[in-house]
C-alpha cells in the first residue's frame, strides 16, 4: 500500500495520505470506543506531514486523556464520521479511523491495543498480538 484516500460519510471532507501506514491496530481504549460508538476502533498510524486535508476542515474534541496527554479527535461537523486521532504523546502521528477509507480493504491490522479496556462482549482476533 503506497498513497491512499479517503473521507467522510457526507463527502464534506476529504484526505489523502501519501505513504504507507506506520501502523494498522485494533485500538480498544474507552476514547476510541466513545468517539466510534463500537468496541474497537481500528486505525492506520501515518505520519501528520503525509496527511493532507482535499476539501473541508475538520471539527475537533481535545481532552486530557488517563495518561495526562491530550487526546484529540477530528470528525466531520457535517456528518459525525469519525476520521482521526492523535495525541500529545506523539504529535508527529496521526491515526485515521479505516472505516473512513475510501478502500477499506488496504486495513490489515497487526495489533490488539489497549485490550485491557476491551468490553467483556469483544471478540478479539486471536492471531493478532495484543497489549
Amino acid at each position: 500500500m503506497s498513497a491512499f484516500t479517503g473521507g467522510c460519510a457526507c463527502g464534506a471532507i476529504r484526505y489523502e495520505c501519501a505513504e504507507p501506514a506506520l501502523a494498522m491496530v485494533n485500538c480498544w481504549c474507552r476514547d476510541c470506543q466513545r468517539a466510534g460508538g463500537s468496541s474497537h476502533a481500528p486505525t492506520l498510524v501515518v505520519r501528520r506531514k503525509a496527511l493532507r486535508i482535499e476539501r473541508g476542515e475538520p471539527k475537533l474534541y481535545e481532552r486530557t486523556a488517563d495518561s495526562g496527554n491530550t487526546a484529540r479527535r477530528e470528525f466531520c461537523g457535517v456528518c459525525g464520521s469519525p476520521l482521526f486521532a492523535s495525541s500529545s504523546a506523539r504529535p508527529d502521528d496521526v491515526g485515521i479511523r479505516a472505516g473512513s477509507l475510501d478502500d477499506p480493504s488496504v486495513f490489515a491490522p497487526a495489533r490488539n491495543v489497549w485490550t485491557k479496556s476491551a468490553p467483556p462482549w469483544a471478540v478479539l482476533d486471536p492471531d493478532l498480538p495484543s497489549r
